[in-house]
């Protein structure tokens, strides 16, 4: 596999400047929590004159948890963790746009809360939104109660911004859902809970050289990859990987198309 060229860091250090990786939060299961208290709720207002989002759906042949895509397409999923400064997602959005991939957002409902122009920002530019928990804890050690809550929580707050409870659930703080949680997450009407095969380690701000290469050399036609928002060095990370999935033949898509 071809290493990543080097990098140049310093428009990405200056979109970072101020910030600090309090900003984002990864899903590794032994990931310290967010030093950020969490954000004060808004009521969620669903956007005028703005067409209802897509709703989950069930694609048949596919496990209820979903770590990758058809190996005989040659299409990957590049998936979003969305917390964090909502300046870099949207940074992180245009560059992906820039190359013309679509990509998947994995909502936390505070950040919804906080940031409710969001939803709206992400579906109008035809990328997929979903359900990424209320408050992005770790899940699989709740009880059934208050599992529930986190997934339908996020679910209302989607609804009433967007009109539908988001394309995909993604569980907190863990790759992969216990049974029960792939159970809550069918019952609040996700048929299948999205997981991955590649992880960017880009919440350990490993630097965007090293975030290319961990994606780079793993990816294969049908991955889906984890990323996250709230990250300069995945702002600067993008560009020369989707230019090496564009030499590779992989078009990035949204994980609807990627299993459609």
């Amino acid at each position: 596999m071809t290493k990543a060229e080097p990098i140049r860091r310093r428009s990405a250090l200056r979109l970072g400047a101020g910030l600090t990786a309090a900003l984002a939060t990864g899903c590794a299961a032994d990931e310290h929590p967010a030093a950020t208290p969490a954000p004060k709720a808004h009521p969620a207002r669903p956007a005028e004159s703005a067409r209802a989002a897509p709703a989950p759906r069930r694609f048949p042949g596919q496990p209820a948890q979903l770590t990758h895509g058809p190996r005989d397409r040659d299409r990957v999923a590049l998936t979003f963790h969305g917390q964090g400064d909502p300046k870099i997602a949207d940074a992180v959005l245009k560059e992906a746009e820039k190359a013309g991939a679509h990509v998947t957002v994995l909502a936390v409902g505070t950040w919804l809360d906080q940031h409710p122009d969001m939803a709206r920002r992400i579906l109008d530019a035809g990328h997929d939104l979903g359900n990424h928990t209320l408050h992005h804890q770790g899940i699989n050690t709740m009880s059934e109660a208050d599992a529930t809550a986190e997934i339908t929580g996020c679910a209302d707050r989607l609804r009433r911004l967007t009109g539908s409870i988001g394309t995909w659930f993604r569980p907190s703080r863990t790759p992969t859902a216990t049974p029960l949680v792939v159970r809550l997450a069918q019952r609040a009407g996700y048929p299948h809970v999205l997981s991955y095969d590649v992880d960017s380690l880009d919440f350990t701000s490993p630097g965007a050289d090293a975030v290319v290469e961990n994606v780079t050399s793993a990816v294969r036609p049908g991955s889906v990859v984890s990323l996250h928002f709230g990250y300069a060095d995945t702002v600067a990370a993008l560009p020369p990987l989707l230019d090496h999935l564009s030499r590779r033949g992989l078009a990035a898509v949204t994980c609807t198309e990627l299993l459609t």
